[in-house]
């Protein structure tokens, strides 16, 4: 018996959007939005992606480390319009590649994905809100389908 991967709860906000629908995920992708995840847990990285491609999403690339992820980056021909970080990488927290991506405008939007506390994440998304990073905000691992959704729509972009 086949089943999915990917679900978890992530605490409710109240500076998240409202709920949206799959279907406007689902014309995001239809957008052709480059995404960029980085996860250094090969369970992690693979049911993101699943997540990702079952909305739709055909433009991803996948990197296990900080190091692979600047290699996408400054390789790019065109800035990454989401990038999907661990924060607890083994060779650089996902913050600094946040800021690192950022300062260069090799991205447009972040997500920063841990499973560190709701305070330490939200302490995180305040320090990432007074540089001036296009932080989105973050996911609690493992991922809550309908959390990501809404996350991901709120993207300006």
């Amino acid at each position: 018996m086949a089943s999915k991967l990917i679900a978890c709860p992530v605490p409710s906000r109240n500076n998240r959007p409202p709920f949206r629908s799959t279907d406007e995920v689902r014309a995001m992708a239809e957008d052709d939005l480059r995404i960029l995840v980085v996860e250094d847990h090969p369970f992690q990285l693979i049911a993101t992606q699943c997540l990702l491609e079952s909305y739709g999403f055909t433009r991803l690339t996948t990197t296990d480390s900080a190091k692979g992820a600047l290699q996408q980056l400054l390789g790019a021909d065109q800035p990454f319009d989401i990038l999907l970080c661990d924060q607890c990488l083994p060779d650089l927290t996902g913050l600094d590649l946040v800021r690192f991506a950022s300062q260069r405008g090799l991205i447009r939007q972040a997500i920063i994905l841990s499973s560190l506390t709701t305070s330490e994440l939200d302490e995180l998304e305040k320090t990432a809100s007074e540089q001036g990073l296009p932080l989105l905000g973050y996911l609690i691992k493992p991922l809550k389908q309908s959390e990501f959704r809404d996350l991901l729509t709120s993207a300006p972009l």
